[in-house]
This record gives structure tokens, C-alpha cells and sequence, in this order.
């Protein structure tokens, strides 16, 4: 049978994580980007879905398996139990007591497999006065300092598109939170719920910032510290054609890398690097350098030296930057360019991942991996339990 979208079939899985199976039920954002990792990392993802659309995210959906399937009817409910019986892992993000009114829930997941790994992945998490508001990356990252800290002095908060919260804070530390449970239930035979809220994620990602804060080397101000902007040596610059440079030469030996490149050794201006009342007059003397001449020619000048300081890339330039090229960071895989599995593995690398698959030979290779067998599997197929999900129209 053809695949829908000309994704094409999940091969066999390789990898760390290969011989582990996951259920992810549906969701956006950073449940499927867990469920990405997972799967990057050699997991057999099946990934739940309900209706069209279930390919409109190639990067974040690929390396699955997708299978339609109706939660609402307890028929379709009853189908997920049976392959949660098999599975390693149950990812799902709903908003708090959603799952339990499925029957889907962790009680009700660990009664048919008590080995199970139930991952929850929410704004607020499972509990608190907030735990069933709705929000985004930028609210939760608002109760955390995190987006307070993060803009130019006397100007507004920039969210840092949703990579804190959403991905960083959210998804990444899911996908760790489910890794460290595998391994304690290897141990023990028992699974576990891993309740992972963005909220607790960005926060934790904070512990150095706090850590400044706490000891006094961070000023709770925007635009006032050593790595938010207000260094000189830790800023981006604008170039003469509107490209841009960053630059990081924070430590001693690097910053004179810096100052002798820009032909600033000898200036008295910069001889106190951390003189903060220097600061502001040290970057416009910076700024002026550095808009005399286009990116490409400070790329040049800054290649074969330790100043750290490199180009501002765009999206459709870093792919193609020879360092990134080296090391074959991005790939294009059927005409979509995204980044490779990471991190990697000299023992058990894990294989760039297809696209999401979507047919019926997926689907009852998938439901094998949770020990459905062939005519059961033929089935919930053929009864409509179970099915190929429709193509986005």
C-alpha cells in the first residue's frame, strides 16, 4: 500500500534506545519533541493521532509510526489499553484529569502494565491553583525570571522564540525524565509516573542564573549583566551590510584576542574588562568598528583567532556554514532540511530518521512491537479501531 504524503516506512530501529517502545498520544509542541528524541535515539515511537494534519509537522513527527485512533470511544480507549500492555512507555500531554476520563490514565495504564513508564507532559503540571489554566511557552517562562531577564535595558521582555519552556524546559527534559525512569524500572520491574511541567523545566534551567542572583553577581534588572546583553564582550554587533557578529570573549586571554583584532590593545577605554560604568561607552566604540565593514570581512578577520566571535547566521545559511557542513548537523531528508539525531554515539549510533510513517504495513509491524499479533492486529483494522490517518487536505 502507498504511504500517504510519500512518507516512507519505519525501518527496524537502531540505536541506544532500540527494543524500546513508545505510545505517544497526539499532542503539540513539546510532547512530540520528546517523542522526536526518543525516537531520533532508536525508540519505536507510535504516535496516536485523530484526523488530518497528522503530518503538518515533518521534523517533529518524523521516525514514527501514526496510527488513527479515536480516544473518546471507549472501544477506541480499550485498543490503547492493549497496546499499552506491551509498550515501554505512555507519552501524553493533555491538561490535568483529561487522560483519567479516557481511561487512559496512569492508574489505569499500570493496572494492564505495571512496568510502565507514563510520562506527563504539562504547562503547570498535575497540581497547583494554575494546574488547569491553559497557556504557552512565554507564560510559563514568565513565572519563572526567566523572560524577565531576557531584553535590552529600559525596554520590553523578548521571548526567546519557544525554545525555554516548550522545548528546553518541556520536551527535552521529558524525554530525560522517561530515559531515568526506563533505567530504574530495569532495575526494579516497577514503572513510574514521570510528571514533567514546563513551569519546573524552564525553572531548573535558571540554577545558574539564580545562583549569580544569590551570591550577588546578577543584577535583577534586563540588560544589566555579564551575559545578558549589557558586556561589551557578550553582545551581538551590526555589521556595515546589516549582518550581525557575536560576540563572547568573556575570558581574559580571548578578550585581548578581541581588543587585538579591532585594534583596541593600547585603548585606555578597555583596559578594566569588568568595569560596568565602561560598558556602555566601550560597546558604541565597539558598534562603530564593527558597521565599517560587512559580516564576510569581520568573518575573515575573526576566523583564525580564540576571540570568540562568529557570524550571526540565519536559518538558511547555518546548514550550509562549513564547520556545521562538516560535521553533517543538518540533512535534507525528502526536500526538508532539519537537524540530525543528537547527541551522538560511538557504540550504538542511532540512523537519520524517515519521515513519519502512516499505512497499514506500519501500522501492523507497530502494533507487533506491542504484542498484537497478526490476526488481532488485521483485527482492530478492519473493525475501524485502528486506522491510516488521513492525509491533511
Amino acid at each position: 500500500m502507498s504511504t500517504p504524503g510519500g512518507s516512507s516506512p519505519v525501518p527496524p530501529p537502531a540505536g541506544p534506545l532500540a527494543g524500546v517502545t513508545v505510545l505517544e498520544l497526539g499532542g503539540i509542541g513539546p510532547g512530540p519533541f520528546a517523542g522526536m528524541m526518543l525516537a531520533d535515539l532508536g525508540a519505536r515511537v507510535i504516535r496516536l493521532v485523530r484526523g488530518p494534519g497528522w503530518d503538518r509537522y515533518p521534523i517533529l513527527h518524523r521516525g514514527r509510526t501514526a496510527i488513527d485512533v479515536d480516544l473518546k470511544d471507549p472501544a477506541g480507549a480499550a485498543a490503547v489499553r492493549t497496546m499499552a500492555a506491551g509498550a515501554d512507555v505512555v507519552i501524553e500531554g493533555f491538561r490535568p484529569g483529561v487522560a483519567e476520563r479516557l481511561g487512559l490514565g496512569p492508574e489505569d495504564l499500570l493496572a494492564v502494565n505495571p512496568g510502565l513508564v507514563y510520562g506527563r507532559m504539562t504547562g503547570w503540571g498535575q497540581e497547583g491553583p494554575w494546574a488547569d489554566t491553559p497557556g504557552h511557552d512565554i507564560n510559563y517562562l514568565g513565572l519563572t525570571g526567566a523572560l524577565h531577564a531576557i531584553g535590552e535595558k529600559g525596554r520590553d521582555p523578548v521571548p526567546p522564540l519557544n525554545l525555554v519552556a516548550d522545548f528546553g524546559g518541556g520536551g527535552m527534559l521529558l524525554a530525560y525524565g522517561i530515559a531515568c525512569a526506563l533505567l530504574s524500572t530495569r532495575a526494579t520491574g516497577k514503572g513510574q509516573v514521570v510528571d514533567a511541567a514546563m513551569v519546573d523545566g524552564a525553572s531548573s534551567l535558571m540554577a545558574m542564573t539564580y545562583g549569580f542572583l544569590s551570591s550577588g553577581m546578577w543584577i535583577d534588572e534586563r540588560g544589566s549583566n555579564l551575559l545578558d546583553g549589557a558586556a561589551p564582550f557578550y553582545r551581538t554587533y551590526r555589521c556595515a551590510d546589516e549582518g550581525h557578529m557575536a560576540v563572547g570573549c568573556i575570558e581574559p586571554p580571548f578578550y585581548r584576542a578581541f581588543l587585538e583584532v579591532l585594534d583596541l590593545s593600547d585603548d585606555e577605554l578597555f583596559s578594566q574588562q569588568l568595569d560596568r560604568s565602561r560598558w556602555d561607552e566601550q560597546a558604541e566604540r565597539i558598534a562603530a568598528i564593527f558597521a565599517t565593514k560587512p559580516r564576510a570581512d569581520w568573518e575573515d578577520a575573526f576566523a583564525r583567532t580564540d576571540a570568540c566571535t562568529t557570524p550571526v547566521l540565519s536559518m538558511t545559511e547555518a546548514p550550509h556554514h562549513p564547520h556545521v557542513a562538516a560535521r553533517a548537523t543538518f540533512v535534507e531528508v525528502d526536500g526538508v532540511m532539519q537537524p540530525v539525531p543528537a547527541p551522538r554515539f560511538s557504540a550504538t549510533p542511532a540512523p537519520l530518521p524517515p519521515r513519519m510513517s502512516a499505512d497499514r504495513a506500519s501500522i501492523e509491524r507497530a502494533l507487533a512491537d506491542v504484542g498484537i499479533g497478526a490476526e488481532e492486529a488485521a483485527g482492530l483494522i478492519d473493525a475501524g479501531l485502528v486506522a491510516v490517518p488521513q492525509q491533511q487536505i
